[in-house]
């Protein structure tokens, strides 16, 4: 069962302004929801948040870089509401 991965508007205006690090973090982990689904438990510091919302560190250190994605498992879609800072993450 593969998953469908997309990107919030703000997500991907905001994707010319990460790092390269990030942004490779980013793709490999939406590889992964593709052909694993939304629990990834694998990746550092991930936990589940409430709402079926998810979130992982894709960057350790000074600023932390965080990714924050909701499953909707009806649809086998999930869609990345965030990528940025820690510090703004939306929890």
């Amino acid at each position: 069962m593969g998953w469908d991965v997309v990107f919030k508007r703000n997500v991907v205006k905001n994707l010319p302004n990460l790092p390269q690090r990030v942004l490779q973090a980013l793709a490999a982990l939406a590889a992964d929801i593709e052909t694993k689904g939304p629990v990834r438990g694998d990746w550092p510091n991930y936990s589940k948040l409430p709402g079926g919302r998810h979130h992982c560190h894709l960057k350790k250190g000074r600023p932390t870089y965080v990714a924050v994605w909701k499953d909707e498992k009806e649809k086998v879609i999930v869609e990345v509401i965030y990528v940025g800072v820690h510090e703004n993450a939306p929890y």
